[in-house]
């Protein structure tokens, strides 16, 4: 397993994960992955992978890599990387029925800091989020 940072060439299999993760309906408000350039637009510049498992690309979403450990391999080189960068804090948005995100979140540190309800609609729904930060130990201090 090879995290490599994401360039528009991983586009293709990052955008079909990330169609995978919409379909389960607890990834993201989204209802249709968005192109290269608007997620491009949309994300910091830096601390930016991808998972590489024998040329295929798997990503923290993909439906083939769960309990494989590449979310944890994807959310550890994120915070080294955040961390090199001066990045204090990470947040993250979960759905609350997400609880294996919640839970991996947690298990590199993240607290959950709140609840958001109602925060936005899927499919005619209204969705609630927890609120998750981690705070660096070693940066921002």
């Amino acid at each position: 397993m090879e995290i490599k940072t994401m360039q528009p060439m991983y586009w293709p299999s990052v955008k079909k994960n990330y169609e995978e993760g919409i379909v389960t309906g607890n990834a993201t408000f989204q209802t249709a992955a968005p192109e290269w350039d608007e997620w491009d637009a949309a994300h910091v510049k830096k601390a930016r992978f991808v998972t590489v498992v024998n040329n295929e690309v798997l990503g923290w979403a993909a439906a083939a890599a769960r309990g494989k450990g590449v979310g944890k391999k994807l959310l550890q080189a994120l915070i080294e990387e955040s961390e090199k960068n001066n990045f204090w804090t990470l947040q993250a948005g979960i759905f609350t029925e997400n609880i294996a995100s919640v839970n991996l979140h947690k298990d590199y540190g993240f607290r959950i800091i709140g609840s958001r309800e109602k925060i936005g609609q899927l499919n005619g729904i209204w969705r609630d989020t927890l609120l998750l930060e981690r705070r660096s130990t070693i940066t921002g201090i």
